[in-house]
């Protein structure tokens, strides 16, 4: 059975590779931003919640390409700060996408706070739309953990190095990209979101 191509939208590397990980055994062809050089349109992600703005990226990315489009937003939402950094996540301490300066206002932040007051989940929302813009299907993933004190191995990205799940007693920055693949709110999202994209793919 063959598949129409799937664009993931979005130009973040780490995070494209863990979509694409999980996609392409079952022979899906995947494709991201970066392969459309003359895209110009550039989402902006002004809304309050992960599902707002996944569903803004899928369904103007999908208009713009005329294709097939998975899109997610995610971030990290700490107890102690009210749900915080949440939506905000990637641009937490100001500019978007400084992971260091990020972390270390988290840590600012929960300095001084005991670890069983240090909880925390990261969220992740993807939503696929088809080539017309119409959202098709939306699945939501958790994976439930707690902000050290301090960083704790150089993987992943974002908050992975001071977010620890309990069970495994390790970061997600400690984990390699098999087990993270195996427990991360991503890729419990792309789990669920199998199913619709190989039934309405299929049907193409």
């Amino acid at each position: 059975m063959s598949f129409p191509t799937l664009v993931i939208g979005s130009r973040n590397a780490k995070k494209r590779d863990e979509l694409v990980g999980l996609l392409t055994p079952h022979g899906i062809a995947v494709k991201t931003l970066a392969d459309f050089p003359d895209l110009t349109h550039e989402v902006d992600e002004d809304g309050d919640t992960f599902e707002h703005n996944a569903r803004k990226k899928a369904t103007e990315y999908a208009r713009a390409l005329g294709q097939w489009v998975l899109a997610d937003d995610s971030g990290v939402c700490i107890d102690a700060l009210g749900g915080a950094p949440g939506v905000y996540s990637a641009h937490y301490a100001g500019k978007h996408g400084d992971d260091a300066a990020n972390n270390a206002l988290v840590l600012e932040k929960l300095a001084g706070l005991p670890p069983e007051k240090r909880g925390a989940h990261y969220v992740a929302m993807l939503v696929l739309a088809d080539p017309t813009g119409e959202v098709r299907a939306e699945t939501r993933g958790e994976c439930h953990g707690r902000i050290l004190a301090e960083a704790h191995g150089a993987g992943g990205f974002g908050y992975d190095p001071l977010f620890e799940v309990r069970e495994y007693h390790r970061t997600f920055g400690q984990m390699g990209p098999a087990v993270k693949r195996a427990i991360s709110h991503r890729s419990r999202a792309m789990r669920a979101m199998l199913p619709p994209i190989l039934k309405l793919l299929a049907t193409t």
